[in-house]
């Protein structure tokens, strides 16, 4: 089923259902907010719209980290893990929002300790806090670009490596 959707951003848009995301319980600071839209602009970049179909005015700026750094392996809780109903051979996307300040857009960072994950079988999503030390809420997008161009140039494959698999940890 499509619905369309007047969005304050991007005019009138068209939304196959079978594209909705639901968040039960919403993003961070948005928990009122659950239904929600992957939007590509533009095929050859690699950034996102995470577009809010409650909230016309209601879009983030979102990337997949591989695109920047390939080897992301967020630690994920079990809990998280648990609702978002994920087992070894579930397919899914991970997506970090980008902030992106007016201006200055080489100062573009990406918040690398509240993920959201996606199932993708599901489409059911959260946005989870991890707690690695690697990871920060303001990543520099464009130093972790220069890192990964420099690994190639001293002969690392980096276009090899996959996105890590998120790693579980109790919390309980």
């Amino acid at each position: 089923m499509i619905t369309c959707i007047e969005t304050t951003r991007f005019g009138r848009i068209e939304v196959d259902e079978e594209a909705v995301i639901t968040f039960p319980q919403g993003l961070f600071g948005f928990e009122e907010r659950r239904r929600f839209v992957v939007l590509c602009l533009d095929e050859k970049s690699p950034f996102r719209w995470l577009q809010s179909l409650e909230d016309p005015s209601l879009a983030f700026v979102v990337i997949e980290p591989r695109h920047f750094m390939p080897d992301y392996a967020p630690t994920i809780s079990d809990a998280d893990v648990e609702a978002l109903g994920l087992e070894a051979d579930t397919p899914y996307l991970t997506f970090v929002i980008v902030t992106i300040p007016p201006g200055k857009p080489e100062e573009m960072t990406a918040n690398l300790m509240g993920p959201i994950i996606i199932n993708a079988a599901t489409r059911i999503a959260h946005q989870v806090i991890v707690e690695d030390e690697d990871y920060t809420t303001k990543h520099s997008i464009l130093e972790e670009m220069k890192k990964t161009q420099s690994k190639v140039r001293k002969g690392a494959d980096a276009g090899t490596h996959a996105q890590g698999e998120p790693k579980h940890c109790d919390r309980r």
